[in-house]
């Protein structure tokens, strides 16, 4: 005869089986629903390279550009009842040397469904706002939208050079980054997979950064 504890072993290892099997039927299900996220316009607004220092000891000043930009994007369909936050950042992209490429993200947001929203880092009254916008919903897809007129860039570009000035050929691009509840995460995907559509207009025209910004000289002192 088995024992209280062989029981309880043999109880707990079942429910442990069942739990899998229903985990591993709800990620496949993230296979069958469609995804098609589309940017619309997608720009640049602005570009600045000034000189400054990476930290307050150093002695040694480097290169930073600053971009602005635009961007309407839409990513409802990244939003499920399975979608936990989406984690979405631009970079910016430009050629190196040996066919390499250098990347750099300026810009960041994650956006959670409204069950996922006590996991933002916020203060309580915008924690309270968030709430209040999507009350009574466990799903909220119209948190896809991002409407960005001019933005500031969260980050600066930098090189380990320190030279970033009159860079040609660079372009911002977007990405996305689907965390479930249950489930592998996804990424920006360049081609289609099954109902998963790539990303459309997801790069802005190429672009050249400017020349370094100069201070202004001071003007000469009049003599009377």
């Amino acid at each position: 005869m088995y024992n209280s504890l062989t029981r309880i072993q043999n109880t707990f290892g079942f429910f442990t089986t069942v739990a899998f099997v229903v985990a591993a039927f709800i990620a496949v299900s993230d296979l069958l629903a469609p995804r098609a996220p589309d940017a619309g316009i997608f720009q640049k607004t602005s570009a600045q390279v000034v000189k400054g220092r990476p930290h307050y000891y150093s002695s040694k000043k480097e290169e930073y550009a600053i971009i602005r930009f635009n961007l309407d994007a839409d990513l409802r369909s990244l939003f499920t009842w399975n979608t936990k936050q989406v984690f979405v950042y631009v970079t910016a992209e430009w050629p190196g040397p040996n066919n390499s490429t250098n990347e750099a993200v300026i810009w960041d947001k994650i956006i959670t469904n409204p069950s996922a929203d006590h996991l933002q880092n916020i203060g309580p009254v915008a924690m309270k706002k968030l709430k209040r916008s999507a009350e009574g919903k466990s799903i909220d897809p119209e948190r896809g939208f991002i409407g960005l007129k001019n933005q500031k860039p969260k980050y600066q570009i930098t090189h380990p050079s320190g030279k970033v000035a009159e860079i040609e050929d660079v372009k911002l691009k977007l990405h996305y980054n689907v965390q479930p509840w249950v489930g592998f995460l996804t990424w920006d995907q360049s081609r289609d997979i099954g109902h998963w559509r790539a990303l459309k207009w997801g790069e802005s025209p190429k672009f050249q950064l400017p020349a370094l910004k100069s201070k202004k000289k001071d003007s000469p002192k009049k003599s009377y």
